[in-house]
């Protein structure tokens, strides 16, 4: 036993990030650190019953299956096809414009975004699907992978997002309510894109071609034939926000569909099957690591009394509640170029969340920034994992030219951040107006 249990808790988040720079996954070293701390706090044999009662409440916890049906949902999905469709549908509204095939792409990653939930799977995706077309066609490297790179960040706003449910299981918030407060959000994101893009080919028209007019007979053409992508982004939103399905029954609904899909156009085969559910199996795996170690840690980290002791010494500096939120959004930038956007989330919700909550913001409304900040961190140097994604996916575009494209789309995040920061109202006049809050 210790005698000064909030040394201990800061002697222990030291030790996690020892771990995690020792290349020791984050829920292992969370999870170690957790039982360790709490051994030397309240004694080992209490601690270690931890291990036993943290993965079986995980396990047991309904909400967390609606991470598992929404990964296998965006996979399916893609075998399907429909990631396709939305380009092509995308593509015929806007291909048209200079600049066309960008402002399809980030269109193709908003709607594959509602349907997935996930920003490094949509920008993997679009990667296979736009990239080729885009330097096919002359456009710039670097405007078209700033762009895939970019866009595969609406994958973690825009609803249904799989960091926003953990958001909101780990802060025992509403699921339904942070979807509804990221909606605005979520189209801001994709209208300051718009403008970034359009601004950047002004300047250089070089960068981006003109593209051939559509015909309308062949939008709606297009449209028609995309009818799948279009049922199943539907059925899963309008079933949410109609209160026809729970989120949980929703993400079950929208598997089975991804599924049916995927079987009616013949291409679901045995090992399609397989890898798919593999590939679920193993993000999920991953994910629910996580939660359980950041479930020990935060035991840990509350017995230690470090968060109270952390929201304490800010609220004795008198700093105004706004400074201390924009002091946050630096700190997060920096954790969110470095780390996994899950793991940046979990590893700071003990000390963050009471900290904010306790200046008197909205814990929804949190919940979004939380997430807009560190979907920025993605694309920000030197460690933005969409960056890296799109550079393992395209070896022959340096990483620098990269992260030159992704300029114009991190000075639009950048705006949208501080305006969602000083009118919190964006993010929380959808769910109030709808009785959510």
């Amino acid at each position: 036993m210790v005698s000064d249990p909030v040394t201990t808790g800061l002697l222990g988040l030291a030790g996690m990030f020892v771990l995690i720079a020792l290349q020791i996954p984050v829920g292992f070293a969370m999870g170690v650190v957790g039982v360790v701390g709490t051994g030397l706090i309240i004694g080992f044999e209490p601690a270690l019953t931890l291990l036993g009662t943290e993965p079986s409440a995980a396990m047991a916890a309904e909400g967390l299956a609606v991470i598992a049906m929404f990964l296998l949902m965006g996979n399916l999905a893609h075998i399907g096809g429909l990631s396709d469709e939305l380009y092509r549908l995308a593509f015929v509204y806007l291909g048209h414009r200079r600049g066309g095939l960008i402002f399809a792409t980030i269109g193709a990653c908003a709607g594959f975004g509602a349907v997935c939930g996930s920003s490094v799977a949509t920008a993997a995706t679009m990667a296979r699907i736009a990239l080729p077309q885009m330097l096919d066609r002359g456009y710039a490297k670097s405007l078209a992978a700033g762009a895939i790179a970019s866009g595969g960040t609406l994958g973690m706003i825009i609803p249904p997002s799989v960091v926003m449910i953990l958001y909101a299981i780990l802060t025992e918030n509403s699921i339904i309510s942070l979807f509804l407060a990221a909606i605005v959000p979520g189209l801001l994101a994709v209208v300051f894109y718009f403008v970034a893009i359009a601004i950047t080919v002004r300047l250089k028209p070089e960068l981006a071609p003109l593209g051939e007019q559509t015909s309308w007979a062949e939008r709606r053409r297009v449209t028609k034939s995309s009818w799948a992508v279009l049922l199943l982004a539907f059925t899963v939103s309008g079933g949410i926000y109609s209160g026809i399905f729970t989120v949980s029954e929703a993400a079950s609904v929208g598997a089975s569909i991804a599924l049916f899909l995927a079987l009616f156009r013949k291409r679901l085969n045995k090992n399609s099957f397989l890898s798919c559910l593999g590939e679920t199996a193993s993000n999920t795996g991953l994910i629910f690591v996580i939660i359980i170690g950041a479930s020990v840690f935060s035991y840990f980290a509350t017995l230690s009394g470090l968060p109270a002791a952390t929201v304490a010494a800010i609220e004795g500096l008198g700093l105004p509640p706004l400074l201390v939120i924009m002091c946050l959004m630096v700190f997060y930038l920096i954790l969110g170029s470095i780390f996994d956007t899950i793991a940046a989330m979990v590893l700071t919700l003990p000390f963050v969340y009471p900290l904010v909550v306790g200046l008197g913001y909205d814990p929804v409304w949190w919940g979004v920034v939380n997430v807009v900040v560190i979907e920025l961190g993605m694309i920000t140097p030197p460690i933005g994992i969409n960056v890296f994604v799109l550079h393992g996916m395209a070896k022959d575009l340096p990483l620098s030219t990269i992260f030159r494209g992704v300029k114009p789309f991190l000075l639009a995040d950048l705006a949208r951040l501080i305006l969602l920061i000083l009118f919190p109202s964006l993010s929380l006049w959808l769910p109030a107006q709808l009785g959510w809050l």
